[in-house]
């Protein structure tokens, strides 16, 4: 997009010219390759994640949207972020007593927990091997889809 065709009297024109436009053209293919209707907002969203190695709250990402001048509601950071993990562009870790972070990775890999920072970091994917769970006993109607390694880290006593 031209940028002397750019509106500055728009802040949505302005917004969306800021990122750069092949990646804006990635990002809107990502979106209609899912089924995504790429919108103004999912896009922005989209843009602070896709392609990004990062573990975020909605609640983080809500702030850093709307500190850059974004116009959204956390209730639409939530419903985005629901619906890319919906379409495999995210993935929620669980984590017990912490609001839901989003990893940008939706590799097979595992996660530190960093206590003292309420952080989430990633484990390098060859260094902890889970074995075969063929013959683990789950409930009838039931199957193994996955498994979460988190390992809670604390900083040692001085």
């Amino acid at each position: 997009m031209p940028t002397d065709s750019i509106s500055t009297t728009d802040p949505a024109a302005v917004r969306m010219a800021a990122f750069e436009p092949s990646r804006r053209a990635c990002l809107t293919v990502i979106m209609r390759m899912t089924g995504l209707r790429p919108t103004r907002q999912r896009l922005d969203l989209a843009d602070r994640l896709l392609g990004r190695d990062r573990h975020v709250t909605a609640e983080e990402l809500y702030l850093e949207a709307s500190g850059a001048g974004q116009e959204l509601s956390l209730a639409t950071v939530y419903n985005t972020l629901r619906q890319f993990q919906e379409f495999g562009l995210v993935r929620e870790l669980a984590s017990e007593g912490m609001c839901s972070v989003f990893d940008t990775d939706t590799s097979r890999h595992h996660h530190f927990y960093l206590a003292e920072e309420a952080r989430i970091i990633d484990i390098p994917a060859d260094s902890l091997v889970v074995p075969a769970l063929a013959d683990f006993p789950v409930p009838d109607d039931y199957e193994v889809d996955r498994i979460e390694v988190v390992v809670r880290l604390r900083r040692k006593a001085r």
